[in-house]
């Protein structure tokens, strides 16, 4: 990921090569150029004073040359320590190895005779190393001198005085070549490294001595331990410090300030640990630990640096940037990246921000992308609504129509999840709950807009090919819930229930005409008294048949769910028509010959339904079941039809059935009653269980109910009266208008 951000930036120009940087070499901050001179003057003179001041503790001399530093100009840091990485310059200001090599051939001198402070002073002037030894037994010498006796203090101070005059040079030296040791032959950096790791042998002599022997009086001023491991330290520290605060490359377009700090400190610490890992280790003891006194360099100045930034009041985007750094690509791309990961391992530089400080920028994180998500999708929703009260014909995809809608807020989402879980993937889970309610929330505010839309643009041009539209849409937005996110079962009907209403309504608007067409035609079967039954449907069908292309441009699952609304609404009409008071046949032929009219017509009902695309087999049984109700005469076996019926459609009721046994003229009141009790036991239903009947308004249920009771009350009444009026007489007043209705024979049904 790191190295995708660090190309993926528009517009960032890469960083220079890995450590090769130009610049001048920088004075040392151990010891000035004045000191070094002043220490050398006081060696060479046989009138030395002891300059105490030279041998103060190594803190102290590391504050004194951090002041001086600062009235120089300011060095370019590990730019100097590493331009040999990869183009060796040479420096003007001092010698180049070879060069150095070649003008530092000692002297012969006698054999088993040390060199005099003069020789010393000009070998470590001319980068001799080889000084050391000599040097440390001149300090032994005069460590004995004291022990032995017979030596003047103020002699032995001289001597010290030369002595530390010259470490002060060969400090100089090793310090310099550590502060750029990739500017120096391996061999001159391994000689540096050896006299630095002697010294600290010293330093512990030194101190193991002091701790054996008893405190007393001595002549010499104290000058163990030196410290210059630890002086290598803080210039490794400083160059870190130097390398990391340098200045970003120019401004990349759309990157704020944050961001190009951020990319230039990450990219320059990778690539300095891998050089450090690759050329410096092999040459630093490891006693050292160098890969890790670099690593704790870089990782102190950047944790520091971000802890000041996260003191402030982030931006949104700098927020984000900063989480993602912290806690992906730094112990991602950087701390265990390839070549970093096996020797970082033992090396615990921690996070770069505290888990307090981490928390309150998730917590700020997580309120900035739902209030951004939650604008974004309410901004998008706005824009399409002004296109449909535009009447802006929407996009033709694929032969449908087609809305961005649907893309836009699942896009939306998607980034806002995307961002979380880049910085973690628990982040992601958090944001993942909030986007929910924040999705769940936009799409009953889509539902409540699209509605207003169908109430308010009905007379727009281009208003059914928006409706299909925006049916369409909900085909995108059920995928993105069911099949991109993984979320608990009760969650998606929660959020598919405005998706359902919203393409519920629209197929209902585009059927309204179809329907509103058909109303004629149904009543038809009644008005005739289904005379002719199958010219009637078949001409509904037909009507049916030439609105379909309208339909072309849903999709395809939509259209299907159109053809099923299709389905239901023609088995739901004929259920009407066949439950209506005016249809009573008294004999089994007529009762056998409706229900052949009504099988054919459900054959064709079905038939046609399904080679157009209709899924709802559950509607299959439900027109000749009744038919066979309707020509069963014994009533055992009406009994188990009803029941059987009932278990597919659990809302058949009592009232429905009424209203089919009313058109049975033969049966006795108690074997209606019989039958219908069969209801009351409930037998289980199948599943899908969908509506049907409760789709029936209940008027017509029980107007048949009470038609049948009438009818069945006149024939009572009927005979009662006849025995007291005679044979031809009819009743009268009240009863003989319905007498005559229903009294009457059913008009023939058509063959």
């Amino acid at each position: 990921m790191l190295k995708m951000t660090f190309q993926g930036f528009p517009g960032q120009q890469p960083a220079p090569g890995a450590l090769d940087f130009p610049g001048s070499p920088q004075k040392l901050p151990f010891a000035s150029e004045a000191e070094s001179e002043a220490s050398m003057s006081e060696a060479s003179s046989e009138d030395l004073v002891p300059p105490l001041e030279a041998e103060e503790a190594p803190d102290r001399d590391g504050e004194e040359a951090a002041k001086k530093k600062k009235k120089k100009k300011k060095s370019k840091g590990l730019a100097n320590m590493f331009s040999v990485f990869t183009k060796g310059r040479k420096k003007k200001s001092q010698p180049s190895s070879a060069e150095t090599e070649g003008d530092t051939e000692p002297q012969p001198r006698p054999a088993g005779r040390l060199p005099t402070v003069e020789e010393l002073k000009a070998d470590l002037e001319h980068g001799r190393l080889e000084a050391a030894g000599p040097l440390l037994a001149l300090e032994r010498e005069l460590q004995a001198a004291v022990a032995a006796g017979g030596m003047s203090d103020e002699e032995l101070l001289r001597r010290q005085s030369k002595v530390e005059a010259l470490y002060v040079l060969l400090r100089d030296q090793v310090l310099g070549l550590l502060r750029r040791p990739l500017e120096a032959a391996p061999e001159r950096l391994r000689r540096a490294l050896a006299v630095l790791a002697e010294q600290e042998r010293e330093d512990r002599a030194a101190a193991a001595a002091a701790a054996a022997a008893a405190a007393g009086p001595s002549a010499l001023a104290a000058t163990r331990p030196r410290r210059w491991l630890q002086l290598w330290r803080r210039g490794v520290a400083q160059a870190a410090e130097e390398r990391l605060g340098q200045r970003p490359a120019a401004a990349a377009e759309g990157r704020t300030e944050a961001e190009r700090a951020f990319l230039h400190m990450g990219r320059t610490m990778k690539e300095d640990l891998e050089a450090v890992v690759e050329r410096l280790k092999p040459l630093f003891p490891a006693e050292f630990a160098v890969v890790a006194a670099y690593a704790q360099s870089y990782h102190e100045h950047f944790a520091a640096h971000l802890a000041d930034l996260a003191q402030f009041e982030l931006s949104e985007r700098d927020t984000y940037v900063l989480l993602l750094w912290v806690q992906n690509l730094y112990p991602n791309d950087i701390i265990n990246s390839p070549k970093l990961a096996g020797e970082l391992q033992g090396v615990r530089l921690g996070s770069l921000l505290s888990p307090k400080q981490i928390r309150l920028l998730e917590a700020t994180f997580l309120s900035n992308e739902v209030d951004s998500v939650k604008e974004l999708m309410a901004r998008a929703l706005e824009l399409e609504s002004q296109r449909w009260s535009q009447d802006v014909a929407p996009q033709r995809l694929d032969g449908h129509c087609h809305s961005e809608l649907a893309i836009d807020i699942i896009q939306i989402i998607s980034q806002g999840q995307a961002k979380a879980e880049s910085i973690t993937l628990d982040l992601g889970t958090q944001i993942k709950h909030m986007l929910l309610v924040e999705l769940a929330a936009f799409l009953k505010s889509y539902q409540r807009s699209f509605d207003e839309f169908l109430e308010r643009c009905k007379q727009l041009r281009n208003y059914r090919a928006n409706v299909i539209a925006n049916i369409n849409n909900c085909l995108s937005f059920r995928m993105f819930v069911d099949q991109k996110w993984q979320i608990p079962q009760d969650l998606p009907s929660h959020l598919l229930s405005p998706l359902n209403e919203l393409k519920s309504h629209g197929v209902d608007t585009l059927l309204q005409n179809l329907f509103g067409v058909l109303k004629p035609l149904f009543k038809r079967f009644t008005q005739t008294r289904w005379a002719a039954p199958a010219q009637t449907l078949e001409e509904i069908i037909s009507v049916v048949d030439e609105r379909l292309p309208e339909f072309s441009e849903l999709q395809d699952c939509f259209r299907e769910e159109l053809m099923e609304a299709v389905h239901l609404h023609l088995v739901k009409e004929y259920i009407i028509r066949l439950s209506k008071r005016r249809l009573v046949l008294n004999t089994a032929e007529k009762q056998q010959q409706l229900a052949g009219h009504i099988r054919a017509n459900a054959e064709l009902i079905q038939h046609f339904c399904t080679q157009n695309g209709s899924p709802a087999t559950w509607l299959h049984r439900a027109l000749p079941t009744l038919a066979e109700i309707i020509r069963l005469q014994d009533p055992s076996a009406i009994k188990i039809e009803v029941a059987t019926y009932a278990t597919w459609y659990p809302d058949f009721s009592k009232g429905h059935l009424s209203a089919i046994l009313a058109v049975k003229g033969n049966l006795s009141s108690s074997e209606v009653r019989s039958i219908r009790s069969i209801l009351d036991i409930n037998t289980g239903a199948h599943e899908p269980s969908k509506s049907l009947f409760s789709l029936i308004k209940g008027c017509v249920e029980l107007g048949s109910a009470r038609a049948w009771n009438g009818r069945q009350n006149w024939r009572r009444e009927k005979g009662r009266m006849s025995s007291h009026l005679g044979p031809g007489k009819g009743p009268v007043g009240s009863h003989g208008k319905l007498g005559a209705g229903l009294a009457s024979e059913p008009l023939q049904l058509s063959p």
